[in-house]
């Protein structure tokens, strides 16, 4: 059974896939995840146990990091998609540790925040069991916001501490301490120096549950791997999202804004696009080329403030006003890329039409209609 899972982004960006942390649901992530999508298609799902993802497994006496894992080659599968950058927290790092050991070829690149190669001991795990099942989830949930958090973020933000305290305490009993099995059965201490995929790894420095020190194990054992740590506890995504999302994109992307604009301009443009440009490159357009890239793209185009989607329908608009139909014909298969449907291309030329006149949309349209005969030319001949 494929777990209940969301995609945000547009389809011609890398995949990234998000797994939440013990007792919280994937909205653990919405604060980060605006952030990333001016560059990634967001995969984000709950852990079998929690929320819409309860019922997986309730046939199984036990759950191991294991099934876990294969869950999200199930949501990998379900979606057509071959490889993925996969970024889990807590409970989520150790299912991305056993990703990258036993699927490293669907793993692109890994982040492994606020985790451990072994997470807690025996006997903490079944006294946390036992005091679920005999107690209910709220028998714990003060010490957990303690552990998540640091004391000023829970003093300076209680609307989003009591949400996340409902959040814990709507957890399912029986789901969460089948997962505190699975996390108390992983030990990865012997394994994890297999992990040869490109790898960062996140803590908190006030983290008490997985420790700097867990971290710099795994930085050591894992060869060539970055260690990044933050002024936070244990939900470290949700007490700092910028300085997270920030920490990925500087792994994943690149620091500079021409790096990150190359990003970007790749994915909505097309890398065959991007390569021609880049091969025509001289002594006369170097520097234009370098200037569009760091702004346009690598300003612009990365504000979060408007999905690509938008930013492809307003471009559009503003070059049949413009009567540019060389960058028209261009930003056309770029919506296309950024999800755009041939209907919405069609009532943005309409609604040119009124404002910026009818040759200019009527060109448009037949310049639309050309690019929809060379793809479909394209696809026939595969």
């Amino acid at each position: 059974m494929v777990p209940n899972y969301t995609v945000q982004g547009t389809p011609n960006s890398p995949v990234l896939v998000f797994s939440n942390s013990l007792g919280s649901t994937f909205q653990m992530w919405e604060k980060v995840i605006p952030l990333l999508l001016p560059y990634f298609q967001v995969i984000n799902y709950d852990t079998r146990g929690h929320r819409q993802n309860k019922h997986i497994g309730q046939q199984q006496p036990n759950w191991s990091i294991a099934d876990l894992g294969q869950d999200v080659v199930s949501i990998l599968d379900d979606l057509g998609v071959e490889k993925a950058h996969f970024c889990g927290l807590s409970m989520g790092g150790l299912i991305g540790q056993w990703l990258a050991i036993h699927h490293s070829s669907r793993i692109n690149s890994l982040i492994i925040s606020n985790s451990a190669a072994k997470i807690g001991d025996i006997e903490r795990w079944n006294n946390r069991i036992d005091t679920i099942l005999s107690n209910g989830m709220e028998s714990i949930v003060s010490d957990t916001m303690e552990r998540w958090f640091t004391p000023a973020f829970i003093q300076h933000n209680p609307v989003l501490i009591e949400r996340y305290s409902a959040m814990f305490s709507g957890s399912q009993r029986e789901g969460y301490t089948k997962c505190c099995a699975a996390i108390r059965d992983a030990d990865f201490r012997e394994a994890v120096h297999q992990i040869t995929i490109k790898t960062l790894i996140i803590t908190g420095e006030e983290d008490a549950v997985t420790t700097p020190d867990h971290a710099q194990f795994l930085h050591e054992q894992i060869q060539g791997s970055e260690k990044v740590i933050l002024p936070a506890r244990h939900l470290s995504a949700t007490e700092l999202p910028e300085e997270f999302a920030e920490t990925l994109l500087h792994f994943l992307v690149g620091e500079s804004s021409f790096a990150r604009g190359m990003h970007v301009r790749r994915t909505v443009l097309g890398d065959a696009h991007v390569d021609r440009a880049n091969a025509n490159i001289n002594e006369l357009n170097a520097d234009f080329q370098r200037f569009i890239t760091k702004y346009a793209w690598g300003e612009i185009w990365t504000r979060p403030g408007l999905s690509k989607h938008n930013r492809s329908l307003i471009t559009l608009a503003m070059l049949i006003a413009l009567n540019r139909k060389a960058e028209f014909r261009m930003h056309v298969v770029a919506a296309f890329h950024n999800g755009v449907t041939l209907a919405e291309i069609k009532e943005v030329v309409m609604q040119s039409g009124i404002y910026c006149g009818l040759p200019a949309a009527n060109e448009a349209l037949h310049t639309v209609a050309e690019i929809c005969q060379e793809i479909e030319l394209k696809q026939t001949n595969k």
